[in-house]
């Protein structure tokens, strides 16, 4: 697994790590993990309905943050979890460029095993820096 719960960070939230060899496998671990934390059983959020999410951002950070709240708005807004994600990154003009394509499913409570609801991504010890072996994100979500 890319990613692992730290559960001394936060108390009434829940925070991880994720990794990534590249800044496109960081944010693909970040997404899961983020969707892991709602629905226990990922593997049956089948990838009936894609979603495209084009962001820009100053820094990475910003970057992450943005995209991970808006996996929270889609499961808001149009019920929808997500199982696949096809994310390309560049940097360009001192702006980094998110493309992505989510594949996932409109939730069923018959279905999935929803564990928490996700309100938000908060900057509650929020980082993305790069490592020896690539990128390493700490993420705090507001459940």
């Amino acid at each position: 697994m890319p990613y692992i719960f730290i559960e001394d960070i936060a108390l009434a939230d829940v925070a991880f790590r994720a990794e990534g060899r590249t800044l496109s496998e960081l944010f693909g671990s970040a997404a899961e993990a983020t969707e892991v934390v709602m629905v226990r059983n990922i593997d049956k959020v089948e990838r009936k309905v894609e979603r495209k999410i084009v962001l820009e951002a100053g820094d990475v950070e910003r970057l992450l943050f943005d995209f991970l709240q808006e996996l929270v708005f889609y499961k808001d807004a149009e019920l929808l979890l997500f199982s696949k994600y096809d994310v390309s990154i560049e940097h360009v003009d001192e702006k980094f460029r998110l493309e992505a394509n989510v594949y996932g499913e409109e939730i069923d409570m018959k279905k999935h095993n929803l564990i928490a609801d996700v309100k938000a991504v908060t900057m509650h010890r929020f980082e993305v820096r790069q490592t020896a072996d690539g990128w390493q994100a700490t993420v705090v979500l507001d459940i």
